[in-house]
């Protein structure tokens, strides 16, 4: 990278990148407890690895603006290591999850990117709208119409001043707005400091406290790994939704790669494992962030409001985060997915919703997208492997001929041979695949069948017309050729 593009990506845009981590670090802060509560450890290791991983990327990761730290689908992994095994296991998890995702990254993995579509990204992005919206509902239980109003106070700042101008971040404005206003009335509503106790020390170098035996490797290894997966996979579409939004390319594998550091160092330091953000991603991009200054002031800003302002940050009441959060899952949401639905093929729409409801019902990133991918890929192939074959006899000669036209594989090999027929008044047939593609061994298979009951009616058999690969394919796999012909 040259010394102009990195100059651009830190001092760019540094007021925007400023003001943009700030509101970011805010909202890091209670998505970082709530996710600690949810793997079962002290909300301080969440906010450790907020802080270790954002301070990391921001220096090694492959897309300037976007915010990584501790996250929920991370959380929902390490419930079981932490429950049954401890906290110390849960950082050896960490480190080993970082040393799988630089292995990946420098194994390039980041060009796998392409095999997923596009119905499956919109799919992981509205369900990752639905998730982020309804992780906020358990706050409603029991709250009165304080709570609604600060709400709606939070998101008319939010939606409203922008109108006005934008030297400011709204959700910054709203977050001070309304905490001013929650002390001054006496509100009585839960705060930051309700979710969990923040102690004010910056995190320790600490090597895991666990024996270094085989065994150990076995409990850890299987979490790792899909850490590692889950991870990457949240961290590549989540670069891949900034690409769009900014209109600008990243480099994914360095991503992969940066991820993986920022996970061992988390570990090292006390925090667990964690992935791109794509809520915070939405925030920061949406409030003006564009390079790296903006995760490198989120993650020290969120670190200097719990050391410095733990007195005012326990004040800030939850009911303006969850506003902040409700215009994330909102500008998350795709929205002209609904409006396009009726424009997209049948299938794409049914590949979207799939890879939607699974993510909701699991609230499992991977499983969501591993679906859309397998739908997506059962769905293409049943399309291309329509095969066109059409007949003409040339009586003079007593030649039939067969022009296939198609792609020819496991898939579409029954719909080939059902247009052939060996019981015919003809001294030889002659395929043509001028218009078709060999692909597999099925394929080949399906020829060497054609050829042989043709022979065995007595009946001359050539293929002609197979393209290059087509035809070293067949060369290499067909028994026809070595049979005498009759």
């Amino acid at each position: 990278m040259n010394t102009e593009t990195l100059k651009q990506q830190w001092f760019g845009n540094v007021k925007n990148d400023t003001l943009s981590g700030l509101v970011v670090a805010m909202a890091l802060i209670p998505e970082a407890i709530a996710f600690s509560i949810i793997a079962g450890v002290d909300p301080m290791v969440g906010l450790y690895a907020s802080f270790c991983i954002a301070v990391v990327i921001a220096f090694m990761g492959g897309r300037p603006g976007m915010i990584s730290a501790a996250t929920g689908a991370m959380a929902l992994l390490m419930i079981t290591l932490v429950s049954e095994h401890g906290l110390e296991y849960l950082l050896a998890a960490t480190i080993l999850t970082g040393i799988l995702q630089f292995v990946l990254g420098a194994l390039k993995i980041g060009q796998f990117m392409k095999f997923i579509p596009r119905s499956v990204m919109i799919g992981f992005v509205n369900a990752l709208g639905i998730l982020i919206f309804t992780s906020q509902l358990p706050h409603f239980e029991g709250a009165g119409w304080a709570m609604y109003a600060m709400v709606i106070g939070s998101l008319a700042i939010i939606y409203i001043l922008p109108k006005f101008t934008k030297a400011v971040p709204s959700p910054l404005v709203a977050i001070v707005v309304m905490t001013i206003v929650a002390v001054s009335t006496g509100a009585g509503l839960k705060t930051v400091g309700d979710m969990g106790e923040l102690s004010s020390t910056l995190p320790i170098f600490l090597l895991p406290d666990i024996p270094l035996t085989f065994e150990t490797l076995q409990i850890i290894f299987p979490i790792s790994l899909a850490l590692a997966f889950v991870g990457l996979l949240e961290s590549l579409l989540t670069a891949q939704i900034v690409d769009d939004m900014t209109d600008t390319v990243s480099d994914k594998n360095k991503e992969a790669r940066g991820q993986g550091m920022a996970n061992v160092v988390s570990g090292l330091f006390g925090g667990m494992a964690g992935c791109a953000m794509i809520g915070q991603s939405v925030i920061n991009v949406s409030s003006g962030g564009r390079g790296r200054l903006s995760t490198l002031v989120a993650g020290i800003f969120m670190m200097l409001l719990i050391i410095v302002f733990n007195d005012l940050l326990v004040q800030i009441p939850m009911a303006v985060l969850v506003g902040v959060m409700v215009m994330v899952s909102i500008g998350t949401f795709d929205w002209s997915s609904l409006t396009r639905f009726h424009k997209v093929p049948l299938t794409d729409s049914v590949v979207m919703v799939v890879t939607v409801g699974t993510v909701v019902k699991t609230h499992d990133l991977s499983k969501g997208v591993l679906a859309g991918v397998i739908l997506s890929a059962i769905f293409f192939v049943a399309k291309i492997s329509k095969i066109h074959v059409e007949k003409v006899y040339e009586e003079s000669t007593m030649t039939l001929v067969y022009k296939v036209r198609g792609q020819v594989f496991f898939a579409s090999i029954e719909n080939l041979l059902k247009h052939f027929d060996y019981n015919v008044d003809a001294k030889k047939v002659v395929i043509v695949f001028s218009e078709a593609h060999v692909w597999d061994d099925s394929a080949v298979a399906a020829l060497d069948k054609l050829v042989l009951k043709y022979r065995e009616h007595d009946v001359d058999v050539e293929i002609v017309g197979l393209n290059k690969d087509s035809s070293q394919l067949v060369k290499r796999l067909a028994i026809h050729d070595t049979l005498s012909n009759h």
